[in-house]
């Protein structure tokens, strides 16, 4: 599939599979899941993932494809794809969910990428497997138009993007708030917290329903 602009032709697939495994596409999801629902009442940030992001006006080969990413400073609505230049902005932070396959790219092409040409403040990378990554999950921010490492703090890499924590946990990558002194919660605990509401209403309801017939 692919969308005609005035231009050129943008395509909307690198034909690339979208994940390295299972494990590491339901990473993805969960991490881009989380943080849309923690950024849904900011109609200004954009999270996504997976998602072509042009850089080179006209030029349909210059693009990248962050596992996952957000924008701040630009409207939250559906795209196609992310054309730097109508957007007029970098993404903020990427993580980037990397394999053995992917390692090369994901250390030397995308790093120096985002670094100098797209500037983007934060980059994370995580090694769920820990195939080759050592620490398996590390954390970069832009200074002086320079990576340097996030150092970890109790075994968590803090964003000054998100102003929250990351950390591993198992397989996974998990995202805590240092405010409320909380896990942000996954898409299926999400789920679970929401039955869980239920059946106390559901309980309540009842207890309402004998005291009346009493």
């Amino acid at each position: 599939m692919a969308t005609v602009t005035q231009e050129t032709i943008y395509p909307t697939s690198d034909g690339r599979p979208m994940a390295e495994t299972d494990w590491h596409r339901d990473i993805m999801y969960a991490l881009i899941k989380v943080l849309q629902v923690f950024y849904a009442a900011d109609p200004r940030v954009y999270v996504s993932g997976n998602l072509l992001l042009y850089y080179v006006r006209g030029n349909k080969r210059r693009h990248v494809s962050p596992d996952v990413f957000i924008v701040k400073g630009v409207p939250k609505r559906q795209r196609p794809y992310y054309l730097l230049w109508e957007e007029g902005k970098s993404p903020n932070l990427v993580i980037e969910v990397t394999s053995s396959s992917t390692r090369s790219e994901d250390t030397k092409k995308k790093f120096l990428l985002y670094q100098d040409v797209l500037k983007v403040l934060e980059y994370f990378l995580f090694d769920p497997f820990e195939e080759y990554l050592r620490p398996s999950f590390q954390g970069y921010r832009l200074r002086k138009g320079k990576y340097v490492p996030i150092p970890p703090i109790g075994g968590k890499l803090s964003s000054s993007v998100l102003g929250l924590q990351l950390e591993r946990d198992g397989l996974d990558l998990r995202l805590f708030d240092p405010k409320s002194h909380q896990w942000l919660p996954t898409p299926e605990e999400r789920i679970a917290q929401t039955e869980s509401e239920l059946e106390r209403l559901q309980r309540e309801l009842e207890t309402l329903r004998r005291q009346m017939k009493e």
